[in-house]
């Protein structure tokens, strides 16, 4: 065969050793090894741990005591002692009217007090000489009637007395009242009158004129609402647990709205005594110390509360839970180091707890649960179990920050 030739024929004899080498290393592949190895997951049992389920609620902040203050006696107001918005404590100063008219009816009460007292000790001298002169039966000087009209002079004298002192007191009231001070501690709202102006006040009510409002803010209520199935099973734990027949003592947590977690200790101290027939829902109150002031009356809040006592469950770390459609589930296995197909279990998930997640069922507690690799399972495909590494002891942590379980 000539040199062009074998040009033509070079490309089929390039593509004929390839398939020659190819076919080669198959045979080789199949002669120096066998089926392909079976992959190492990790396995472990369930953690046990004592927990506590709870329900979440909604709520606002309100202020146990509220008090809107108003004009006790009419006149011109002419002191305010406080800015719109501070922090006031019990008998600070607030408001101040004109005492100067009050004074004067004070003066005049005490004056009328004086001479109706100087009418009586006159009365009673006067009575104390008819008195001897009537017991002296020799002596005619007095007759019965006049000594009769001697003993009610000092009687009505002595009323007169003691409708001046309380003249007087009435009066010293009403001067007390131009000064109206704080009842609670609290913060004061926006002043609705400016000084100079004529204030009504008097015993009508309605008629006199409101000058501020305070708002107590340590300690602080925390109001909302639970349905009528929770409400006794909280009567029923409370009775488990104290044999008190009330949950008014029931300790809670709370959140702020931008807050994580629960980090906000208090109990509660009211639950209402009518279930509303309407929504079907009963009102709890819980209180909670307040000492730099950062819950304010009418915020919104989040409130946990315990739907249990303290009992054992399962936990797993929240990667080792597979999802299929809606249902979750975890892969188990035999124990053993021999490869083998992992079987599926489907599970409920309650809330998470120190960064595990609860199994409320489904699962056991000595089950071997994968919970790393879960990547290399293939359905149908063997895998090596092999044991979790030990960790090292740690104190109990904290209870979880997240309320009811989910479904």
């Amino acid at each position: 065969m000539t040199f062009p030739a074998l040009r033509r024929f070079a490309p089929v004899l390039v593509l004929a050793a390839l398939g020659f080498g190819l076919a080669a290393c198959s045979d080789q592949k199949q002669q120096g090894g066998g089926a392909p190895q079976a992959a190492p997951v990790t396995v472990a049992k369930p953690q046990v741990k004592q927990i506590t389920d709870y329900d979440e609620y909604v709520g606002r902040f309100t202020a146990v005591d509220l008090v809107q203050v108003y004009a006790r006696v009419s006149g011109y107001l002419d002191k305010i002692n406080f800015t719109d918005g501070q922090l006031v404590k019990k008998g600070d100063q607030l408001f101040g009217i004109d005492p100067r008219p009050y004074q004067v009816a004070l003066d005049q009460a005490k004056a009328n007090l004086a001479r109706s007292q100087a009418d009586l000790d006159f009365a009673i001298s006067d009575l104390q000489r008819a008195q001897t002169l009537i017991e002296d039966r020799v002596s005619t000087a007095i007759s019965k009637q006049t000594f009769d009209q001697r003993q009610q002079t000092e009687r009505s004298a002595r009323a007169q007395v003691a409708a001046n002192q309380a003249a007087v007191q009435a009066a010293q009231l009403d001067l007390e009242f131009t000064t109206l001070t704080s009842p609670v501690n609290g913060r004061m709202g926006d002043r609705r009158v400016s000084i100079g102006n004529l204030v009504t006040g008097g015993q009508g009510g309605s008629t006199n004129t409101l000058l501020a409002t305070i708002v107590s803010t340590d300690p602080i209520y925390f109001e909302f609402t639970f349905d009528e199935a929770s409400y006794i099973r909280y009567q029923q734990m409370e009775k488990i647990s104290r044999t008190s027949g009330s949950i008014a003592s029931i300790p809670v947590s709370l959140g702020l709205i931008s807050e994580s977690g629960f980090p906000h200790k208090g109990e509660m101290n009211f639950v209402d005594n009518v279930i509303n027939e309407n929504t079907g829902t009963i009102r709890g109150r819980a209180v909670f110390a307040n000492p730099d002031g950062s819950f304010t009356p009418g915020m919104f809040g989040r409130i946990r509360v315990p739907a249990s006592l303290p009992h054992d469950a399962l936990l797993v770390p929240d990667v080792a839970i597979g999802t299929e459609q809606t249902r979750k589930f975890v892969y188990v296995m035999a124990p053993g180091s021999e490869p083998q197909v992992p079987k599926i279990k489907y599970v409920t998930l309650g809330r998470q707890e120190d960064g595990l997640r609860v199994i409320t069922s489904g699962l056991d507690k000595d089950d071997l649960v994968v919970v790393n690799g879960l990547v290399r399972i293939r359905p149908g495909a063997k895998v090596i179990g092999q044991p979790e590494p030990a960790k090292p002891a740690t104190a109990p942590a904290g209870e979880g920050t997240t309320a009811k379980p989910a479904n």
